[in-house]
């Protein structure tokens, strides 16, 4: 309620203004009373009031007086809000008032309109001055807390163990004991939440996250981060696994009473949530359960280097067998992580890294999952991890497959080339070629074709027309002679596919070789 005091020496004017409040305003004023200033003044050191209306001309302290000691009693606070009444001889008298930060004059006889006028406006004026506070003291409160929550953040993300003057002023703060908690959920495609979205699943869980943990942020990958007590926890995992919310990870961190060690359990729960990628069905992790009887094994090198070398022979049995031995797939859930962790970038670096640098890139899809496969947590899970290492080692393994082949394939054209060279003026046909390079008649054909870009038949017609025209520059040897020296069956066959080739007759051809020969050596002779 609103404390009024209201201050005249006329018994009537004081009781004919509280009952006229009271009707207009029931339960909204707790009205006093008093018959001069020094009276309220008195009434006001006992407690203060919000408003008080009073006459001018009192005996023992008048108004003017009672203000300018309501106005020294109040300090820097707040003063009260004050209405003066006054007669009309008094108004000049009363406008001095206004010094006195004095809300507004009524004039004898008061009228009630008047007096409500006033009052409404100066309440309103105490909710708009009250909530302009409110806003002010939360506005503070939020960026106090932002600025609580960035130096807890960059203490997470520093590498120096040692926390700055600021950070420890922070820690200092911690409710101990206390446990660090980091959150992950993934939608059913596998892509990780963002935090707002995980914070929201975890507040229709258990309620408002405020209530139950004491710091609340997210780390340098945007994980959510929870600082609070075991109980809260345990009860958030209790109603998870009640709801079957699978896809909620959370790394629990040990119990600590030192503030000093928030970012040691923050490194333990984030650790602990890292666990969960060793199995589909692990939800919560608590870093005390994994921290202590993990196997862990010799690192696999000379599984790595067999592996390396099985990529490109066809073993694609042998492959998937030999990856199960170099993870230890039979010991899965109780290996250390950092055995895991280990034999992932040996592959990459020993294995996929080999393959690329000798053979060059693949295709865009394999490219993407090398990428993809490169850092275990970029999957849900090891068997996700899994499966698509296996998948990209079998594609490799085509791959390397497929460059070989092509390799093979191009000696073999090679040599098919040289030997028809060797031996165009022979009766010759694809047939004894391809025989010549123990490779099958159709698979020639098409090999041939696309290693050179023509057909056996008119590449053998190219060559051999290839010689024929360096034997007709030579003037000596007769057009038959020509034509069956390079292995046309006749003259007649091969001046039909001499004129298809270059577009004249071989004797054409001779002809104008000789007048270019002659015209040639005419300049000569002149110059």
């Amino acid at each position: 309620m609103t404390n009024l005091l209201i201050v005249d020496d006329e018994k009537m004017i004081r009781q004919g203004l509280k009952a006229m409040i009271e009707r207009e305003y029931p339960s909204v004023y707790s009205i006093t009373m008093a018959g001069n200033g020094a009276e309220a003044l008195e009434l006001y050191k006992q407690e203060r009031k919000d408003v008080i209306i009073t006459d001018i001309r009192m005996p023992i302290m008048d108004g003017i007086t009672l203000l300018e000691r309501l106005s020294a009693e109040a300090g820097e606070g707040e003063p009260p809000a004050v209405i003066i009444l006054s007669g009309h001889d008094d108004f000049e008298y009363a406008k001095s008032a206004i010094r006195y930060r004095v809300k507004d004059y009524l004039l004898k006889p008061i009228r009630r309109e008047e007096l409500f006028e006033i009052l409404e406006r100066i309440g309103k004026e105490g909710m708009d001055r009250e909530s302009s506070s409110h806003r002010q003291k939360q506005e503070a409160e939020g960026y106090r807390r932002e600025l609580r929550v960035a130096r807890l953040r960059g203490l997470l993300m520093q590498r120096e163990v040692e926390a700055s003057a600021a950070q420890l002023e922070e820690l200092s703060a911690l409710q101990i004991p206390f446990t660090v908690g980091v959150v992950n959920y993934y939608h059913r495609d596998g892509v990780r939440m963002k935090h707002g979205e995980v914070q929201g699943v975890l507040e229709r869980l258990i309620g408002p996250l405020e209530q139950k943990f004491t710091e609340i942020l997210t780390d340098w990958d945007g994980k959510l981060v929870l600082v609070g007590n075991g109980e809260s926890f345990l009860e958030l995992a209790g109603k998870a696994e009640a709801k079957d919310l699978k896809r909620l990870l959370i790394g629990i961190s040990s119990e600590s009473r030192s503030p000093e060690q928030f970012r040691a359990c923050y490194m333990e729960a984030y650790r602990a949530l890292q666990y969960t990628f060793l199995s589909p069905q692990a939800s919560f992790v608590d870093y005390k359960d994994i921290r202590t009887g993990r196997l862990s094994f010799p690192s696999p090198e000379e599984e790595l280097r067999k592996l390396l070398n099985m990529l490109g022979t066809e073993r694609e049995k042998e492959i998937k067998t030999l990856l199960g031995v170099i993870f230890q797939t039979d010991h899965l859930l109780h290996l250390d992580l950092d055995y895991l962790e280990n034999v992932g970038r040996s592959i990459n670096e020993r294995v996929l890294d080999e393959v690329f640098r000798v053979h060059g890139e693949a295709s865009v899809e394999v490219l993407k999952l090398y990428r993809a496969v490169g850092n275990l947590y970029n999957f849900r899970n090891f068997h996700d991890y899994y499966r698509a290492l296996e998948h990209l080692l079998l594609s490799v393994n085509d791959y390397i497959i497929g460059i070989r082949s092509a390799h093979t394939e191009h000696a073999d054209m090679e040599e098919a080339l040289a030997y028809i060279e060797a031996n165009y003026a022979r009766p010759l046909n694809m047939a004894m070629v391809s025989n010549y390079v123990s490779l099958n008649y159709s698979y020639f054909s098409e090999a041939f074709k696309a290693y050179t870009g023509e057909s056996f038949v008119l590449y053998l017609k190219k060559v051999r027309i290839r010689h024929a025209k360096e034997m007709l520059a030579d003037n000596s040897v007769k057009l038959a002679g020509v034509s069956e020296a390079v292995g046309f069956e006749n003259s007649k066959q091969f001046a039909r596919v001499f004129k298809e080739l270059e577009g004249i007759s071989p004797g054409e051809y001779r002809a104008k070789q000789l007048m270019e020969r002659y015209s040639g050596q005419a300049e000569d002779k002149e110059s």
